[in-house]
């Protein structure tokens, strides 16, 4: 087990092995919060959170699409089964104390937002000598910049005045979701052999 990805090839390269199970949970994540945020985000806006949420569903488009051409992919026959786990844990969970619906499909889905984008620290996982011209380096590395921006949109709406009345529901939906990403993306490192360390 390591603390970072490699062993980089001579030129500073991840193996296109963890390339493939990295980005492969990254599109994953990304892409089911792009598919729930244009889910719920309504055709009309009514609340200026919600401007911000519309941001972030475009930079999810934009992760997942930066993901796909940036990695050196490989075969990996173990990703239909994770895939399948990954996919399950995003999928939307129910929120007590919250009577309208789609407003608790929207905590439940900027939880999962602040969790994938505050949990998931990608370029932590780069040695010093990656090379900083290789496209799938330089892409975990936008990744981590644009969450530090992504996770102020979800703080906007999950401490919001709208919310105040749900204070203890959005508490335990964000503790939750902060948990089990963290689960699943250790699980995932652990099995290209790298250490949960290397994520915190």
């Amino acid at each position: 087990m390591s603390l970072f990805l490699g062993p980089l090839d001579s030129i500073g390269r991840v193996p296109p092995r963890q390339q493939t199970r990295v980005a492969a949970f990254l599109i994953s994540a990304h892409g089911a919060l792009a598919r729930q945020l244009a889910f719920t985000l309504p055709q009309q806006m009514k609340a200026g959170w919600q401007t911000e949420l519309n941001a972030q569903l475009y930079r999810e488009a934009e992760i997942v699409s930066l993901m796909l051409r940036a990695t050196s992919w490989a075969f990996d026959p173990e990703l239909v089964m994770s895939s399948a786990s990954w996919e399950a844990g995003w999928l939307p969970k129910p929120l007590s104390g919250v009577s309208d619906n789609m407003l608790a499909l929207t905590i439940d889905i900027a939880a999962l937002g602040h969790a994938v984008h505050a949990a998931i620290r990608p370029a932590a996982l780069l040695p010093d000598q990656a090379s900083g011209s290789d496209p799938f380096v330089v892409a975990l590395r936008r990744i981590e910049f644009e969450s530090g921006r992504t996770i102020q949109a979800q703080i906007v709406f999950l401490k919001g005045h709208d919310l105040l009345p749900h204070r203890e529901a959005v508490s335990a939906a964000v503790e939750a979701r902060h948990a089990q990403v963290r689960k699943l993306w250790t699980e995932m490192l652990a099995g290209i052999g790298v250490t949960e360390t290397a994520a915190a």
